[in-house]
């Protein structure tokens, strides 16, 4: 390689080594789902728990969640028609099979067509990435359950779920 090439060789090869690195910073590796971007969904769903992001379910289940939120997981949720039709538009437009497809498709391995799985801790990739989790760890006070992403992932509501 003559002299006045190596240099572009060599801007070529950082390039293109940015990208790989910016390319996976953008996707957040292989545990990002997108953090919730709708304010009304982040003010309602975060008033009591994180607001999870809508990737992490298929829309079908999200559209099952909103249809009893007087009885979610025992408590009352309800709010106006308005308002669940706003956080369901936003839930089901932005869920695993809908626009968070890239980010929710691993979750949702394991989990049939058919089905409308209502809790995240319940879906066969979650159970596997978190099978070494000893029961007694999930009912430590500081954890309380296995639906309390942040207590062991100090990022999760931005997003990242690596440890």
């Amino acid at each position: 390689m003559n002299a006045a090439a190596r240099p572009l060789a060599i801007g070529l090869l950082v390039l293109a080594f940015s990208a790989i690195v910016l390319g996976r910073a953008q996707a957040g590796g292989g545990h990002y789902f997108p953090p919730v971007a709708e304010p009304l969904v982040r003010e309602e769903c975060g008033s009591c728990h994180l607001a999870f992001a809508p990737s992490m379910l298929p829309a079908r289940s999200w559209t099952r969640l909103l249809a009893d939120l007087q009885n979610h997981f025992g408590d009352d949720a309800s709010v106006d028609a308005a308002t669940a039709a706003r956080i369901g538009d936003y839930l089901t437009a932005n869920a695993a099979d809908s626009g968070g497809r890239r980010h929710g498709e691993k979750l949702l391995r394991g989990v049939g067509a058919a089905s409308s799985p209502l809790r995240i801790t319940e879906l066969p990739k979650w159970v596997k990435e978190h099978r070494e989790i000893r029961d007694a760890e999930w009912r430590r006070r500081e954890i309380g359950s296995r639906a309390n992403c942040t207590a062991c992932h100090r990022d999760a509501e931005r997003g990242y779920y690596d440890d």
